[in-house]
């Protein structure tokens, strides 16, 4: 019976590992999701958003460390409306006011938001450092406008087709997001509850925080590549086809014109 009790949460740690190892493409804009936006109805729009959540590692990362030590349903309801309402603000108007930033600066923050988040939860903030830790539902509504402004700027990599019909594909692509959010949390939820009923909560609890910050730390640092690539700091300046305009992308990155 023990060592049932032992493989089960070793399967599930393994689970995480696989979802924090996802490739850095599968949180790209496929031509598939572009044709959606571009000529697809109001359910493509919400699909699109879904699996954009669904694939966004980074957000998942982070909301996985959100939701670890949370037990009771009004505290998990206030951190995820917080979450919520901070990242809809920033892929609303944002996307709406056509305000954006390079793509790979603003996932960088987003890396370090979730490395944040697994610092925080190994009681950094008191054990290193010798302070309290800022507050956390402050911290996870600004988190969540960091994580809004870089799914705007995903959204906006799509082509969003008539500008008549703009205000109405960010809704309904953000009512996706809500959507492909509220389906990750419920696995999160299961995931963690039962982690809390075997004999290994607590180491558990900071080999997944670690990871966090491990993982976190190497999102940063693929970012921060993917930047300096961009800008013609790593392997070289741009190529003659790419100055001249034509599209193309940097270590899988979208598309795009310099």
């Amino acid at each position: 019976m023990q060592a049932t009790r032992v493989t089960r949460p070793a399967r599930l740690l393994a689970g995480l590992l696989c979802l924090a190892a996802l490739p850095a493409l599968a949180h790209d804009v496929s031509p598939v999701a572009r044709e959606r936006m571009q000529n697809g109805g109001i359910l493509d729009y919400i699909w699109t958003g879904a699996v954009h959540m669904l694939t966004g590692y980074d957000h998942l990362l982070f909301l996985f460390g959100v939701m670890f030590f949370l037990t009771r349903f009004m505290d998990i309801l206030k951190f995820v409306t917080a979450f919520t309402l901070g990242h809809t603000i920033t892929l609303v108007f944002a996307t709406f006011a056509g305000i954006t930033a390079d793509h790979y600066l603003i996932d960088a923050v987003i890396a370090v938001t979730v490395m944040y988040k697994g610092f925080e939860n190994l009681d950094g903030f008191r054990r290193w450092i010798g302070t309290a830790a800022p507050p956390l539902l402050a911290m996870v509504f600004s988190f969540g406008l960091i994580h809004g402004f870089g799914l705007s700027a995903r959204l906006q990599d799509l082509t969003l087709g008539d500008e008549s019909g703009l205000l109405g594909k960010i809704l309904f692509f953000n009512l996706g997001v809500e959507l492909g959010q509220i389906a990750a949390l419920l696995v999160m939820g299961v995931v963690i509850r039962a982690w809390q009923q075997t004999t290994v909560w607590e180491p558990v609890t900071r080999v997944c925080n670690g990871l966090l910050v491990f993982f976190g730390f190497l999102l940063l640092l693929y970012q921060l590549h993917g930047y300096l690539h961009e800008q013609g700091h790593v392997h070289g300046p741009a190529t003659t086809s790419e100055a001249a305009g034509v599209p193309h992308s940097h270590d899988g990155g979208p598309l795009h014109v310099h």
